[in-house]
Order: C-alpha cells, then structure tokens, then sequence
C-alpha cells in the first residue's frame, strides 16, 4: 500500500512481523546471523542475495529505521550511524579523495567546522567558505577538484535559512554533490531532495529520539552516493545500536505530534523574547521579523523548534542569564521534551576566534533555545525571570 502522508509512514512502516505475530516490532539484539547451507552463505557474502549477514553491515531495527526516514525525505536509500557526527564524517570520508574539495557555508555546527578545518586536511582536502548572505559568492569558490556543496537550514545557532533551491540548481550545473544537514527541520518539517539535495543527514539524537536518551544518525539520498557510504561504514564500524535503532523507529512514530506542539510552543516564545527590553534581536523562521521569513514558509511547514536571541550586555551578560535560569536545563543538547538554553560564546563555540563567531552570527549574547513540551507559560516565565 502506498503511503503517502508522513504520520502514517512514521507509524505504519515496520518490518516483517515473526511467527509470534506481534503488533510492535521486536528488538533483535544479535551480533550476527546464521545460514541454512554453504550456498546460502556463499550467495550472502557475495551479495548475490539480500539478507542480514553481520549487524555491522545491517539489521532488522536499523532496516526499518532506516525505511522510514527514507520514505519521509523522499530518499531512494539511506544508512544509520552510531551519533549525527558519526554519519557526517562517514558521508564525506566514503564520497571524498585525497586533494579533493569542499564548499560550505560558513554557518555549521562546531564539531563539522572541525573535521573540515583540522581532520580532513590530513588527507589534503580542503574547504571554501561562503557567509550566509553570500550565496552570489559560490560559484567563485568552486575549483576543479571541487566534489561537494554542503550546508545546514536552519543553521546552529543562528537559525539563518538558506536558499536550498538556489544550491540545488549550483550543484547540478557544476555536477557537485549537495549535501543538506535537516536536523533542525526534521523529515516532518521540510524535505531538501526536493529541492536537489543529493543527499540529507540528521543527527538523530536530536529530535528524532526527541526525550534525550540515545545517539544515533543517518544519511539518506541517492542510492549511488548511499552504496559508497554503505561500503565504506561496512568495513569501518560505525554503525547505529539495534537498542538504539529500535527507539529511534518508534520515537518516529510520535514525531509529527511531538513537532507540532515544539514549533506551537517555539512561536510563541519567539514572539514573547520579541517584546522584551533586555532582548536586542529574535531569530525564529516564522517570525515575518527574521530575514530569511519568506524563505522559510517556502521551504518549511513550520519554524521547527530553535529560537536564537541576543541578549544585551555581551558574553557577560549570557553567563548571567543562564545562571539565573530555573526551569529550562544547561546543556549543549536540543530537540529535547526538556526546554534547554545554550550560550554559543561562552561554551560550544568558546574555541572559534571571534571574528569567525561572529561572520556566523554568534555574538557575544546570542542565547540559543531549545524549546519544549513543557506549557508554554512556564517556559516563558523563567525565560521572563532570567531576563529581568
């Protein structure tokens, strides 16, 4: 049966149920599988037949997991990952060679801004960066040995929207790779295949587990592109838990609702940090004050789940927003049911020179948070208390 609407996917995708016939998929803790005969293994191990070999290479749990995520991004394949990192890294170690190189946009997460600056370099690939307002600047960038575009949209922290046509439409004319991290949006809230990606990530320890209990990430895209990472993590290891494949399936199945009321709550915190004195400026997609407001109703259902804020009076005066903080948890995670609240400058991006900070729109009080499932007046009121 053809299942077209996401909620259902997410619910009704499942694997094969066993002669037990049970209603909800079973946990398949097994390292490995057993044949019915020498030929049978031959034909497995020579790919002749589809079948689970060794849960390194695959799983039931990591199967179905996978078959949704694939079906609501529009993906032709996909592979899971033991955290979101795991499957960045992977994704461009299977795809990249030696003196290749990569175009990002400067706007990404700290840990990707590392393995592009210091781990990549040691097989001599290298990046160009383009600034969020500087998509005129890309072609420019692009060199012979050129193989990738990638970026995040919404980007951490800053939520800034990027034109993913516009970098679809690049990378198809310079036969480049796009690659789309969709953590922040989720496959619920937008689907960047349709817009040319080739291939999207998501960490989905974020809001894809959604109750802050597992690691675990994915790619999925182009079956060409996803049989190189296939390959390449089969022989590496880094493959996602079958425990945590198994959550991440059935936290799917609530991920629509759960979205639903983060992106409700999230507005309406946006718009209460919009009217505060001790707020300089609010970040939030379906805010008609953000710049990119247009964009983003273009691109996504809702305005996911991250609202960014300046705070006024600098570094110092974050450090003493967030001890002022009562309700809402200190912690570098989000897509959390718990409300959190970060401080770029002074914690998960203290390490970036200033001046790079900043081209990314970290300023020294920008306040990231993620916003809960918590009622949305005890959000606000400790967000009220902290700033006061």
């Amino acid at each position: 049966m053809n299942l077209k609407h996401t909620e259902t996917q997410a619910i009704r995708t499942q694997i094969e149920r066993s002669q037990f016939l049970e209603h909800s998929s079973p946990l398949y803790l097994t390292s490995s599988y057993v044949f019915e005969d020498a030929e049978d293994m031959r034909a497995s191990f020579a790919d002749e037949k589809q079948r689970n070999i060794y849960s390194r290479y695959s799983n039931p749990n990591t199967s179905e997991f996978v078959e949704k995520i694939c079906l609501m991004e529009g993906a032709e394949r996909g592979y899971a990952f033991a955290s979101g990192m795991s499957a960045v890294f992977s994704t461009f170690a299977a795809l990249l060679n030696a003196d290749d190189h990569i175009v990002s946009c400067r706007s990404i997460f700290g840990s990707t801004q590392t393995l592009f600056n210091n781990i990549l370099p040691k097989w001599n690939i290298s990046n160009s960066y383009f600034k969020i307002d500087e998509l005129d600047t890309i072609e420019s960038l692009i060199q012979p040995n050129t193989k990738v575009i990638y970026a995040e949209s919404p980007t951490n922290p800053a939520v800034d929207i990027l034109d993913l046509q516009r970098l679809g439409d690049i990378a198809k004319k310079h036969g480049l790779i796009f690659i789309i991290d969709n953590c922040f949006a989720t496959p619920y809230l937008q689907q960047p295949i349709k817009f040319g990606a080739d291939l999207v990530i998501h960490s989905a320890t974020k809001l894809i587990d959604g109750q802050g209990r597992v690691l675990g990430g994915v790619t999925v895209g182009s079956s060409e592109l996803i049989q190189k990472i296939y390959l390449f993590s089969r022989n590496t290891g880094p493959a996602l838990s079958p425990f945590n494949a198994w959550i991440l399936s059935k936290s799917l199945e609530t991920l629509p609702v759960r979205v639903d009321r983060h992106c409700d709550n999230a507005l309406k915190v946006a718009t209460f940090l919009e009217s505060h004195g001790n707020v300089n400026f609010v970040k939030y997609p379906f805010l008609k004050s953000h710049p990119q407001y247009e964009l983003a109703k273009k691109q996504m259902s809702q305005g996911g789940t991250i609202v960014a804020f300046e705070i006024k009076g600098g570094i110092e005066a974050g450090r003493k927003f967030l001890n002022a903080i009562q309700l809402l948890s200190l912690s570098a995670n989000l897509g959390d049911t718990r409300s959190i609240v970060t401080h770029p400058a002074s914690t998960t991006h203290a390490k970036i020179p200033e001046d790079i900070r900043l081209q990314t729109g970290i300023t020294g009080g920008l306040i990231r948070v993620s916003v809960g499932l918590e009622h949305p007046e005890d959000i606000i009121n400790d967000l009220k208390q902290a700033l006061n």
